[in-house]
């Protein structure tokens, strides 16, 4: 079977068995911000499991794109050298949430290996956790596995858990025997490493829930989750050892053969190249892009290798893009988002190569230097870290080819230069506190605020400094939570609403409101008064500003369809802010925007705004949803119902959004983008303002524009041409001052000539020029070794700080370097320098010493000539 018919076969058999078909999440998990990359098919579902989130089914089965490049899941420097280590892999899986359980799972997987797929009973062995007798039992007694093929394993190898506490329970693991002529034992025996027996599919049966003293209590819906490769089992299928010999690779690697002119399918540096384009390639689809942080510096790192690999195999020109498209046509119909980001991720691999090129073969050359005076047989940390600071080598790929040399890297000397160089760095930012972590919040909140900026509601819960209260007086910080509340919770870049509640005989001051899972939570300080759980109140909003909120926000709305239509369908947000001043919205692109890419994407917005279409809002299936065409945030959650919003003519922008929003496209007013530069590698910026605070930019664009055509004695109308009458005139008075200086300094070139020295036979001219600048002087010395013939020259000048050349004419190189010279005067002034034999620039901080720098010359000369 083909690897797609596999996967194919795989989802068709479980839908049959009631399991609802789920897409493949993206690679960026949206629930849990403490994996870098979804690992694993049950990413997706882990709210699920842990009673979060609720779904319209309690069976389903999906085939999950994953990564393993990084954290604790890294299997990036076995790839190429192993037969099963991937990158990026697919999952299949089935997963029952409180539905089936044991006795269900295990009969599925079995028919479906055996009837389904065929594969012989006696070429499989199944092991259980050595404390699960039910499974044990469901195996020998319901299934009829023979128990000469069965093993009973410990805590390491089959019991499953979320973390040290949390959901966990005992796993039932499948394997394939590859037969006698591969050496390996069953499982749980002493050559259990070797490859004759390969996991293909593993059942975790959470059904436990361990508590912080370790013990396990039962779970109220025990669930199963369960995970088989599809490359492991479409190598089984296809009768081959390796998973680079299945269909889906041997294309791929044909493909890369021809690309970089090999015959060699089975080359370890193919094999890398062919695994790495296809986590390049998903990692960019689901929207991260090359940096040097966090996912994607992962990604980097991959590309690089993967680029490397290229190198070794002679080639020289860009390589890696070309393979996107023989990517696109093995999975382009699995996964069409990879087929529709073809472009865009051909583009930025392009981009990548470009950069890496430039630096890829220097950096090689100075590690094969390195590499000759090397002392046993490890790479030392300084080493590691200079080709990743200089030369953009992440130390995995030195590592890389350190065991292609049979060598190591000293890994922990390169994480202390790595500390060093952190400790000497500025930090670049900082995250937003969350200041309502550890709250203990057990009630939920009503939002009204869609149409109401006011409603009648109860507290139900006080926090002062973090501990739950029953009472709060005047003058206390407190966080109040409502059963019922008209105030916005900051979420999806919306900043959160303020405002007051009121009781009879108190009132408190909303500062900002967050949210912590269904609950609202209101931050501020009592005004007066006294409040306790329990009290009616009313809420009530700040609704000037929660206006200028709604236009800003809805303005996204509008600008983010109008990118996609200018600049491209790979436009996506990655990540906004939108305040009642103005909006904040950063997005995927390569290159900075062109001024008439703004004005047209300004054009479209403002084209919008004046149709005064309305603003509509739905609830609707997730999937109903993404069929109409709307547009999902990249990395969010969502529910299986959302709220689509709707808005411009002929449904110009539809997207998923929880926040509020005009009525009509014309209560925005005006749009104006008054800024658009670059936060991240393929990430830009836009800031922009909407309504009154665009009409107020207006005004102060008018404003200058007029103070400019009064300073240039004009008109605002005139004022263009009069500010390019000056720069003229500027241009022109500079060639002019160039000339000027070079007549002055050739004049006192012929006047320093008569300082010149003879030492041991060789002339000298050492001396301080007043007024002239580093250019100047380079210039001078330049004409001075013409005229001179034979000798040796330093001049310096000084100023902000001091300023030397030094040269030396060509027949007395091989006495004097003016390298050396320039560099040991300028080390007496602070500064070092350097350049040709013949001529060499520096320059140093302490002006006040030039004059004894300079005399010191003859004394260093003395020595060498």
């Amino acid at each position: 079977m083909k690897t797609s018919e596999i996967r194919k076969a795989f989802l068709e058999y479980f839908q049959s068995q009631g399991h609802e078909v789920v897409a493949s999440s993206t690679l960026v998990p949206g629930n849990d911000p403490t994996l870098l990359f979804t690992n694993a098919g049950m990413v997706q579902f882990k709210d699920v499991f842990l009673g979060r989130d609720q779904r319209g089914y309690s069976r389903a089965t999906s085939s999950q794109r994953c990564v393993r490049a990084g954290g604790k899941h890294n299997d990036l420097e076995n790839v190429g050298y192993t037969a099963r280590h991937h990158t990026f892999f697919e999952m299949l899986g089935n997963f029952s949430f409180g539905d089936y359980f044991k006795p269900e799972a295990i009969r599925f997987a079995w028919q479906f290996l055996t009837e389904t797929l065929g594969l012989p009973k006696e070429k499989l062995w199944v092991t259980v956790y050595h404390e699960d007798q039910e499974a044990e039992d469901i195996w020998l007694k319901e299934m009829g596995v023979d128990p000469q093929r069965f093993s009973r394993l410990g805590a390491d190898s089959n019991f499953w858990q979320m973390g040290d506490t949390g959901p966990c329970g005992p796993c039932t693991e499948i394997f394939y025997d590859h037969g006698a002529d591969v050496w390996g034992g069953p499982p749980g025996s002493p050559e259990e490493d070797g490859d004759r027996y390969i996991e293909i599919w593993n059942l975790v049966f959470m059904q436990y829930d361990r508590q912080p003293d370790g013990e396990l209590q039962p779970l109220p819906k025990p669930s199963v989750d369960t995970g088989m490769g599809l490359e492991r089992i479409a190598a089984v299928m296809q009768g081959v050892h390796s998973n680079y010999e299945i269909d889906l690779f041997t294309n791929l690697l044909k493909a890369t053969a021809n690309i970089v002119g090999t015959q060699d399918l089975d080359n370890k540096s193919l094999r890398v190249i062919a695994d790495h384009i296809r986590s390049c390639s998903f990692l960019i689809t689901d929207g991260v892009m090359p940096s040097n942080e966090g996912r994607g510096y992962v990604l980097r790192r991959i590309l690089r290798r993967a680029i490397r690999h290229g190198n070794q195999l002679g080639m020289k020109d860009l390589f890696f893009h070309r393979l996107v498209a023989p990517l696109v046509a093995e999975m382009g119909d699995a996964y069409p988002e990879l087929k529709q980001s073809q472009a865009q991720v051909e583009k930025v691999l392009k981009l990548e190569e470009e950069q890496f090129a430039k630096t890829l073969e220097q950096g090689l050359r100075i590690l094969e230097q390195d590499l000759e005076t090397l002392q046993g047989t490890q790479i030392p940390g300084d080493v590691v870290f200079k080709l990743y600071d200089t030369y953009g080598f992440p130390a995995d790929l030195t590592a890389d080819i350190a065991r292609e040399r049979e060598l190591t890297i000293d890994e922990a000397g390169f994480e202390k230069e790595m500390e060093q160089q952190k400790k000497r760095s500025k930090e670049a930012g900082k995250f937003k506190a969350n200041y309502h972590d550890g709250l203990e919040v057990t009630s939920a909140s009503e939002f009204c605020g869609y149409d109401d900026i006011a409603g009648e509601s109860s507290v139900v819960e006080l926090f002062v400094e973090g501990q739950s209260v029953a009472a709060i007086t005047a003058g206390q910080q407190a966080v109040i939570v409502l059963n019922n509340t008209p105030f916005y919770a900051e979420s999806g870049g919306q900043v959160g609403d303020v405002g007051f509640i009121r009781s009879s005989d108190a009132t408190f001051d909303v500062t900002d409101t967050t949210k912590e899972r269904d609950a609202h939570l209101h931050h501020g300080v009592l005004a007066s008064g006294e409040l306790k759980v329990g009290d009616s109140v009313t809420a009530t909003i700040d609704n000037t500003r929660r206006q200028a909120i709604r236009l800003n926000h809805s303005a996204t709305h509008l600008m983010h369809a109008a990118l996609r239509k200018v600049l491209g369908e790979h436009v996506a947000q990655k990540g906004s802010m939108v305040t009642a001043d103005r909006l904040r919205f950063d997005f995927a692109h390569l290159e900075a925007m062109k001024p008439q890419e703004i004005k047209e994407v300004e054009r479209l917005v403002n084209e919008q705004i004046r149709a005064n279409t309305p603003v509509t809002t739905e609830l609707m299936a997730i999937e109903v949803a993404k069929a109409k065409g709307a547009m999902a945030l990249f990395g969010e959650k969502y529910d299986d119902e959302v709220r689509v919003l709707s808005m411009g003519e002929d449904n110009f922008s539809i997207e998923l959004c929880g926040g509020t929003h005009a009525r009509r496209t014309g209560d925005i007013g005006l749009f104006r983008i008054i800024s658009e530069g670059g936060v991240a590698a393929g990430v830009r910026r836009i800031e922009a303002v909407t309504g009154a605070g665009a009409m107020a930019w207006v005004d102060e664009s008018d404003a200058v524009l007029n103070k400019i055509g009064a300073l240039v004695k004009g008109s605002r109308d005139t004022s263009l041409d009069k500010v390019q009458q000056i720069l003229d005139r500027v241009k022109t008075l500079e060639k002019e001052l160039e000339k000027q200086k070079a007549k002055l300094a050739s004049s006192a070139g012929d006047d320093l000539l008569q300082q010149a020295k003879e030492l041991a036979g060789v002339k000298v001219l050492s001396a301080v020029v007043e007024g002239v600048d580093g250019k100047s002087l380079r210039d001078m010395v330049d004409k001075l070794k013409d005229k001179m013939g034979s000798g040796i020259i330093v001049l310096g000048a000084g100023g902000d700080k001091a300023s030397l050349v030094a040269g030396v004419t060509k027949d007395l190189t091989s006495k004097v370097k003016a390298g050396d010279l320039v560099n040991y005067v300028a080390q007496q002034l602070g500064g070092k320098g350097g350049g040709r034999p013949d001529l060499a620039m520096a320059g140093g901080p302490d002006v006040d010493k030039l004059p004894a720098a300079i005399a010191s010359v003859e004394s260093w000369l003395t020595d060498k000539l």
